[in-house]
């Protein structure tokens, strides 16, 4: 399991329901599920993940988030969840809006475009980095909107979301982020984990 589902998990009240926004195998959907007693669906472009998802006993529609998330009623999971996705989307800021629709909370992850491993790749090589949580090169990367977690906070500020927990992981350590220690956060930290509210 990987240390991100683990934070996740812990940010997620026992039996609620829940939405997992680009679920992939469902592993994390699955745990939530048998250690959670969640109430779990899936949302997940890929046929195969969808399959796959399925024949693990889970509950997952076939569908694009940019396009599907308008097809939930308001308010009817308590969170919803997006993975390392955000970046992929043409239109991050509608899907941001959509699932604060959707459900009462969002917990939204991002792989750190100002880690300094990032920077460094920038400055000293000259190049677009590649690092464990940017594994594909600039020309086959899924990431169109590069963003920061000093970016996110931003984003977050300007359209009055509140940010219930900002987390930094790096190395499998967890921190709090705050006003005073975002800019050393986002030099240091490789993923970011927002607990967001409308």
């Amino acid at each position: 399991m990987k240390k991100e589902f683990q934070i996740i998990s812990d940010l997620i009240e026992n039996n609620t329901r829940v939405l997992d926004v680009g679920c992939g195998d469902g592993t994390l959907m699955k745990y939530l599920k048998d250690k959670k007693n969640v109430d779990t669906r899936g949302l997940e472009i890929s046929k195969n993940n969808v399959q796959i998802c399925i024949s693990k006993g889970l509950t997952v529609i076939e569908g694009n988030a940019e396009k599907d998330l308008k097809q939930f009623p308001n308010s009817s999971f308590n969170y919803a969840i997006l993975s390392q996705t955000l970046q992929a989307f043409y239109n991050p800021e509608r899907v941001i809006d959509d699932l604060l629709n959707v459900a009462e909370k969002a917990i939204v992850t991002i792989p750190n475009f100002g880690f300094w491993k990032v920077r460094l790749d920038l400055l000293i090589k000259g190049t677009m980095p590649v690092t464990k949580n940017l594994p594909d090169e600039w020309y086959n990367t899924p990431n169109l909107h590069m963003c920061t977690l000093k970016d996110f906070f931003n984003f977050c500020s300007k359209k009055k979301i509140k940010l219930y927990r900002s987390l930094a992981l790096h190395d499998k350590k967890i921190s709090e982020i705050s006003n005073f220690n975002l800019n050393l956060k986002n030099f240091s930290s490789e993923l970011g984990i927002f607990l967001i509210e409308k």
